[in-house]
């Protein structure tokens, strides 16, 4: 079986390298971007802005390998790749959960980016905590280390 996506966009970021990116949007805070919806897409767009925060999907487009064991920036012991949210994955499809500021027309301006410039935006989906499951939550091997994520940054292991 083979599956295409076509992207609906491109995301606009200040990061043009990925070291020193923030690895997650916690570690993102006020930084802004802005997400390019093509003309095509813009109708999809309505009501959107009455949500503060919105789920991208988007493409990996500078991965060219796949690590099913990796060592995560929050960790230093090697890890299965579906235990992590490391970007060289079988389908390189990265999520990030950020805040919408404004819309202009087809332009989202957003806040709290993780992303690198150009990288090709998959879907929206508005952010609906209420749809989420809030119990019995665990987070594996980052129980010690989840607090780090605000400052720990990009370095090369990825690329």
């Amino acid at each position: 079986m083979r599956i295409s996506y076509k992207p609906i966009g491109v995301i606009h970021s200040p990061f043009t390298e990925i070291e020193g990116m923030p690895i997650q949007p916690a570690g993102a805070s006020g930084i802004q971007g802005t997400i390019e919806i093509f003309p095509e897409f813009q109708e999809g767009l309505s009501d959107l802005e009455g949500f503060s925060h919105i789920i991208l999907l988007y493409h990996f487009h500078q991965v060219d390998s796949v690590k099913l064991t990796v060592t995560p920036f929050l960790d230093t012991q090697p890890r299965g790749l579906f235990a992590t949210r490391a970007p060289k994955r079988p389908n390189p499809i990265g999520l990030s959960v950020v805040k919408l500021v404004k819309r202009e027309g087809n332009i989202l301006h957003i806040e709290n980016i993780d992303i690198l410039d150009g990288t090709p935006l998959l879907d929206i989906k508005p952010h609906i905590p209420a749809f989420e499951p809030d119990a019995d939550i665990r987070v594996g091997w980052l129980e010690e280390t989840q607090g780090e994520v605000r400052e720990k940054r990009s370095d090369e292991r990825f690329r």
